[in-house]
């Protein structure tokens, strides 16, 4: 999602100037590539982007077919493949032996409905979305370059993956279509207002993650402030909302403050709940809340303590690394080993 406000910011410079621009999407992938399906570049007639479609690789030539499909005023789309070797006609090579299809499409800034317009209206909902786009337009027919929504059940997509699958139009001819789920941005709660705090904040912003933190107001300084979405104070925590997407740390090196967070979030459910602190601190924890509230701390099956991934964090910012590591490992549905132990592909193919 951070890529997608990236792109929204810059068309705002863009259409503030009045200078043209396209949106290059990664529509299809087969093999290896460093960027999946969904990847965007947003180009401006004057050279600016922002975005990536590839490790730098394709960007000199996208930058090229963007700027072109701008003179053109229509949507095109490009192929490039090293499966067989080199693509020797844009003088690239890909280096991961892939076909990756890139759709190029021209922004009216008189149109609402626009490829931005569409993601603007989506960024800040908190469920995922399904969008829909046409990347092989059946014969004859030119690609319209119009992305929207269709409903969650609309389409089948196995593993709630992107992809694209073939469809007929009216008169029988064949097309494709890409099906692409947006899912929201990752919101972390922090629980906690010593030192470590501002290294793990400043990694997510860093991530375009959305954060909150709470402790005690009067040891926010203003670091902190400028790198958290929202500072809160203990008594405020029962009021942030907990949906799919969020993830709760509790870090403030202090047991009641953090037994209380506690039973602050654990009866809201959030798909990840870290604590701080040995396995031992954990079980007393769960001792007292038992006799106290009646609550099932490590009966939770997304409870996460110790907190992070091991990897011999020793300083507040190796920590961060850590429990962002376990954060992602833990929404991606990954095992979080080395990729050298991994069989097969990186990413799952279709």
């Amino acid at each position: 999602m951070k890529e997608i406000r990236n792109i929204i910011s810059l068309y705002d410079e863009f259409r503030s100037s009045g200078t043209a621009c396209a949106l290059a999407t990664v529509v299809s992938v087969e093999g290896s590539s460093y960027r999946r399906i969904g990847a965007r570049l947003l180009v401006g007639a004057d050279g600016r982007y922002t975005g990536g479609i590839s490790g730098g690789c394709l960007e000199g030539d996208a930058l090229r077919r963007a700027q072109r499909a701008i003179h053109e005023a229509r949507p095109s789309k490009r192929v490039y493949d090293t499966l067989e070797g080199e693509d020797r006609e844009i003088g690239i090579g890909l280096g991961c032996n892939g076909r990756i299809e890139v759709l190029f499409v021209p922004l009216d800034f008189a149109d609402t409905h626009n490829q931005v317009e569409v993601l603007r209206a989506r960024v800040d909902i908190r469920e995922p979305r399904i969008l829909v786009q046409t990347v092989e337009a059946p014969p004859g027919e030119p690609l319209d370059g119009v992305l929207s929504e269709v409903p969650p059940g609309a389409v089948d997509l196995p593993d709630s993956r992107s992809r694209v699958i073939d469809y007929t139009d009216a008169a029988g001819r064949p097309g494709k279509r890409l099906y692409e789920r947006l899912r929201p941005e990752l919101h972390l709660i922090v629980i906690g207002d010593n030192y470590d705090i501002l290294p793990l904040v400043t990694t997510v912003r860093h991530l375009g993650w959305r954060c909150s933190v709470v402790g005690t107001r009067r040891k926010f300084n203003t670091a902190l402030s400028a790198a958290a979405d929202g500072l809160y104070d203990y008594g405020q925590a029962g009021a942030l909302a907990v949906d799919d997407y969020t993830a709760v740390a509790c870090m403030s090196h202090d047991f009641n403050r953090d037994k209380e967070m506690v039973e602050v979030f654990l009866p809201k459910a959030p798909p990840y709940l870290g604590l701080l602190g040995p396995r031992k601190r954990t079980l007393k924890m769960d001792a007292e809340l038992r006799s106290e509230s009646g609550l099932d701390l490590l009966g939770y099956d997304h409870l996460y303590s110790p907190i992070g991934l091991d990897i011999g964090a020793e300083t507040p910012e190796e920590i961060s690394v850590s429990v962002v590591a376990e954060i992602i490992r833990v929404f991606r549905e990954r095992p979080g080993t080395s990729l050298r132990e991994k069989p097969g592909a990186i990413h799952a193919r279709y």
